[in-house]
């Protein structure tokens, strides 16, 4: 029931965010809580750190923009094709990712990952390092207008609350409950008759199809795709983002890119608040060293929040309602 009423809350504090806050920069966030909660899936409860997620995210954006701008198809078509395509790029890379295990598996995501990197460099639908530019919003089911902002966000919100609907789900199932099982402890799982790998495979290619949701749809908020999105360095920022927000926790990840992405974007709007009420022009500078305060916050997690944020916020309430029971 408290769950419901947490969910309900946010909702509705979601509804009426665009009214207070820019749409454009909150349907930026919605893309990436997706992503952090598709990459949370399967390190969180399948127990594999893949450094490759950024081929999906980035994947899925390039072949979503290429069909909606350059085949003139319709948007939701344009992000089914993303999507599918991520889940392409997942079934191959997991078919063979899943054979090893540990610092190997990782490896060998990074390693297809960078390959992914430079295909999308060299090709010539990509735009290489100039990027695919000019990606048309359209038209949701060829009537409502999405050159709105405030009309795009609703619909980016649906996609999101549905991507996340499926995690939860997923999480919930017997299948999640497998996953779960081969993260505890895979020799038992295989003991007890299950097809570890088939599950891993399963897992990864449902993580990477989520991941290629967000890459879609932040193609369309924002009108364009470049390699940004495809380099490791967004793979280590999904990585970022589960650890701060609370790896294995449903709303963890969520957390953790709110807490990034707004660095990122509002980090140099806080330093020239900072200045101007302390009169100390340093903190002007402060939008320049994002890279720098990201790792602070990382490294203060590690020390302090090992469970991540939302996961030592768990764990205190828990020790408080035990103590009040007792």
């Amino acid at each position: 029931m408290n769950k419901k009423i947490g969910y309900g809350i946010a909702l509705a504090v979601l509804l009426a965010a665009p009214f207070f806050v820019y749409p454009v920069f909150l349907m930026k966030l919605l893309c990436f809580a997706l992503f952090a909660c598709a990459f949370n899936l399967l390190i969180g409860f399948t127990g594999l750190l893949s450094f490759g997620h950024a081929a999906f995210f980035g994947g899925a954006g390039y072949v979503a923009g290429w069909a909606i701008r350059d085949a003139g198809l319709p948007m939701e078509l344009g992000i089914v094709l993303g999507v599918l395509a991520a889940a392409l790029i997942g079934l191959v890379m997991g078919a063979l990712a899943i054979r090893r295990q540990g610092i190997y598996f990782t490896m060998i995501t990074l390693a297809l990952a960078q390959m992914l990197y430079f295909v999308f460099l060299q090709a010539k639908f990509t735009g290489g390092e100039d990027g695919l530019q000019g990606v048309p919003r359209g038209k949701l089911l060829g009537s409502l207008d999405l050159t709105s902002d405030l009309t795009l966000y609703y619909v980016v919100l649906a996609i999101a609350i549905a991507g996340f609907a499926v995690v939860v789900r997923a999480i919930h199932s017997p299948f999640g409950h497998v996953l779960k099982a081969v993260k505890e402890n895979e020799p038992r799982a295989v003991s007890l008759g299950y097809d570890v790998d088939k599950y891993k495979l399963v897992a990864f290619v449902l993580s990477a199809a989520l991941a290629g949701l967000a890459g879609a749809t932040k193609t369309l908020v924002l009108g364009f795709e470049t390699l940004t999105d495809v380099h490791w360095t967004m793979s280590g920022l999904v990585v970022l983002m589960t650890l701060v927000g609370g790896l294995g926790t449903l709303v963890g990840p969520i957390v953790g890119a709110i807490i990034i992405i707004a660095l990122e974007n509002k980090l140099g709007d806080l330093g020239n608040l900072l200045a101007d009420w302390t009169t100390v022009e340093w903190f002007r500078n402060l939008g320049d060293s994002v890279t720098i305060v990201t790792g602070l916050i990382f490294i203060v997690c590690v020390l302090a929040f090992r469970k991540g944020i939302v996961g030592e916020l768990s764990d205190w309430l828990q020790r408080v309602r035990k103590t009040k029971l007792s």
